[in-house]
């Protein structure tokens, strides 16, 4: 029988692999702020916390894959509103093609 902890350690591995793509995904559908990410990747059952997510946001950010924008809240302060840049649609675009080719692998595999 396969330890549970393995098995747990292996779906992580997996979740963390396709994590900066779909944060990527949501943000190309509008601007985000981290908390929205957040709860849309728990809707898709990639479940994050902040933690995970900042540091995410902001290696993006200092690779220049996005930007922000401060938008005023009525809930308190100002919210910090991420967006795709230039570089981020064609990084986005790559992991497209990466993507798609691991989902026919994959599929010719499971065959």
């Amino acid at each position: 029988m396969i330890p549970q902890a393995i098995i747990e350690n292996i779906n992580s591995q997996m979740r963390k692999g396709i994590l900066e793509y779909s944060v990527l995904l949501l943000i190309k559908k509008k601007a985000s702020y981290s908390s929205d990410i957040i709860e849309e990747l728990k809707k898709a059952e990639l479940i994050v916390v902040e933690g995970t997510l900042y540091p995410l946001l902001s290696r993006l950010k200092n690779n220049g894959v996005l930007t922000y924008s401060w938008v005023e809240s009525t809930q308190g302060p100002p919210r910090k509103y991420y967006q795709l840049t230039e570089d981020g649609e064609k990084l986005l675009a790559e992991m497209e093609k990466t993507w798609n080719s691991i989902e026919q692998t994959i599929s010719h595999i499971k065959q």
